[in-house]
């Protein structure tokens, strides 16, 4: 996945670039920036003293020394103002000029905090908004895994809006599957049972087989006047990934990756519903993960990013995997 948000400690995340939210002396300091340093061990401070500090908006790189990556980009965030003093502009070069050293550094990984939204005070909604901004604006030209780190899903804060209209909708909609007794689902399960032995007794003509998800997924694409790059882009797919499901017509994915992909193609709820059952799955009331899916797309909302924010913070799998 290109793009995705974890729950954990930025220390302990392996990447070839970890970004630390710095101070302008580069010295260290608290939070993302003081654990940086302590994970990191006395060599780090050492190399920070020779770089002459860092502007805001700005961002340099030293080796990672004791930290599970090869480098540490670090990047100093601004301290929000009230949102007239170029904070945006800012916090978004904090991100551009890190990943522009990411690349030059040859980095295939790369691990985010959420930039200033700690002590610095900038609003968590408009930074996560303005981090998602850069980060997909990088990915339009670039292929790179890029993982935003956070300690617990109320880091990031998804508007409140969305996600009081997402709780209502599940309310509406989402509706546990029954228990059925175990005599019932014994009697069911002989009874299968029994037809599978008179099916497997049949001839199976395999020509006449529906199409599988791979050439489903290609002639939709086709219909839609997309381009392949288009799509995984939009889905938030690896082109790694996406080569091996156009390359192998048996190919099954993964749920998150199909309903990915039906997302970026912009289907109405019956031609997902269509697209998923060629990889044996469907969108139903009894998981939420589902009721939060069908909702995005009922309401022909397919932006990949606002609905992995918002599966986040309703601690569901994110889409794309």
């Amino acid at each position: 996945m290109p793009f995705q948000i974890v729950k954990s400690d930025i220390t302990k995340v392996k990447a070839d670039a970890v970004v630390n939210a710095a101070n302008s002396s580069l010295l260290g300091g608290g939070g993302v920036d003081g654990a940086i340093h302590r994970a990191a061990g006395m060599g780090l401070l050492k190399e920070c003293m020779t770089l002459g500090g860092c502007k805001t908006g700005q961002a340099k790189v030293t080796k990672g020394y004791k930290m599970p990556c090869k480098y540490i980009i670090h990047t100093v965030g601004p301290v929000w103002r009230g949102g007239e003093n170029g904070e945006k502009e800012l916090l978004y070069s904090c991100y551009e000029k890190s990943l522009q050293l990411a690349k030059e550094y040859k980095c295939e990984s790369v691990v985010f905090p959420l930039i200033s939204s700690g002590i610095y005070g900038y609003p968590k909604d408009k930074a996560l908004e303005v981090a998602v901004s850069a980060i997909s604006d990088f990915l339009a030209d670039n292929d790179m895994d890029i993982t935003l780190a956070v300690l617990d899903k109320n880091s990031v804060s998804v508007s409140e809006g969305l996600l009081c209209d997402v709780r209502r909708y599940i309310n509406e909609n989402y509706a546990e599957e029954p228990v059925r007794s175990t005599f019932r689902r014994t009697a069911f399960q002989a009874k299968m049972l029994q037809e599978d032995a008179c099916y497997d007794a049949l001839p199976v003509d395999f020509d006449k087989l529906d199409e599988s998800f791979s050439q489903a997924l290609l002639r939709l694409i086709d219909e839609k006047g997309m381009t392949d790059v288009q799509v995984y882009k939009k889905a938030n797919i690896d082109r790694r990934l996406f080569s091996k499901i156009r390359s192998d017509v048996n190919y099954k994915p993964k749920k998150q990756t199909a309903v990915a992909l039906a997302v970026a193609l912009e289907l109405d709820i019956s031609e997902t519903q269509r697209l998923l059952e060629k990889a044996g799955y469907t969108l139903s009331n009894s998981l939420k993960f589902d009721v939060i899916i069908k909702y995005f797309i009922e309401n022909r909302m397919y932006d990949i990013y606002e609905i992995n924010e918002t599966l986040f913070a309703f601690d569901q799998s994110l889409i794309g995997v």
